[in-house]
């Protein structure tokens, strides 16, 4: 009970920062005082911590593997200072690749038990997502992330009209290649196929879009220009991520292949909106139907 609490706690403060009154708030007093931001690596070991001794996994090697992973990128966000470039520099591009790579190549697997390894694994990237937030959105308060709720109709529209463009696309590429079969019924109760919008979009729509929508394409395209080509080298870098997902054998050339054409999709669509749940949306909704189709 409690381990679902600490993650549900996570998720809240992910969402409470679609706040814009909050965002000021927050963004107000680490910009005043900018030596402040350094309590959130410490908040960030400490939460991780804290989920690590619930599920007896805590260890002081394990603990310095976590500061040093959330204070190395931190610490390249004060070297910068806040709000102190109009658009990213080499060190932001860093602190993204600090946050991201450890978890994605799971660095940190040889000091989990085998046990704890999934929970704490779906805590350390609510964390590290928390902390992104705090670095880019916050701190360096860096324009483009649409890290807000949808404003306008043409927010909802633009998802449906992606999914309606992009669905066939992606369907045709993954058959063609191997990477799914022809479409099937899922054996699931309409309970369970309803749940999975929502497990879907906290638990890989809405990360993965911060990341690389908000994150890396939206700082590409700021910092070499609003092209085609930018927006092509975030999805290339999208579809690459996949390259260590099954089920086929790894490097698994067919989920990246799809999945960059993936986030070419999503990358327009978060271009042509207003709010990051564009995307978020449109790429849960690849995701349930993939899950439950294919």
């Amino acid at each position: 009970m409690a381990q679902t609490v600490l993650r549900l706690a996570l998720v809240a403060l992910i969402l409470a920062l679609f706040s814009a009154r909050l965002q000021r708030f927050v963004s107000g007093i680490l910009r005043a005082r900018p030596a402040v931001f350094w309590l959130a690596p410490v908040l960030g070991t400490g939460i991780f911590m804290t989920a690590a001794a619930m599920v007896g996994a805590a260890s002081w090697p394990l603990a310095l593997a976590a500061l040093v992973y959330t204070a190395v990128p931190s610490a390249c966000a004060v070297r910068l200072g806040p709000a102190a470039s109009p658009r990213p520099q080499a060190l932001d591009f860093v602190a993204i690749l600090l946050l991201w790579l450890p978890l994605e190549l799971n660095l940190a697997k040889p000091l989990v038990l085998a046990a704890a390894q999934g929970y704490l694994h779906s805590v350390i990237y609510g964390v590290a997502i928390l902390l992104g937030l705090a670095i880019f959105l916050l701190f360096r308060g860096f324009s483009g992330m649409k890290y807000n709720l949808p404003r306008r109709p043409r927010d909802l529209w633009v998802v449906l009209a992606g999914f309606v463009a992009a669905a066939p696309v992606l369907i045709g590429i993954g058959i063609a290649i191997g990477f799914i079969p022809f479409p099937h019924f899922h054996p699931a109760t309409p309970g369970r196929m309803a749940a999975a919008f929502g497990l879907i979009f906290i638990g890989t729509a809405l990360p993965e879009e911060i990341l690389f929508r908000a994150l890396i394409q939206n700082f590409i395209l700021q910092r070499w220009g609003e092209t085609t080509a930018g927006l092509v080298a975030a999805s290339v870098i999208f579809g690459c991520s996949h390259l260590n997902n099954g089920p086929q054998a790894l490097p698994n050339w067919r989920y990246a292949i799809v999945a960059s054409f993936a986030g070419f999709a999503y990358g327009k669509v978060f271009q042509k909106s207003s709010s990051i749940i564009s995307s978020a949306l449109f790429h849960m909704m690849v995701d349930w139907v993939k899950h439950f189709f294919f």
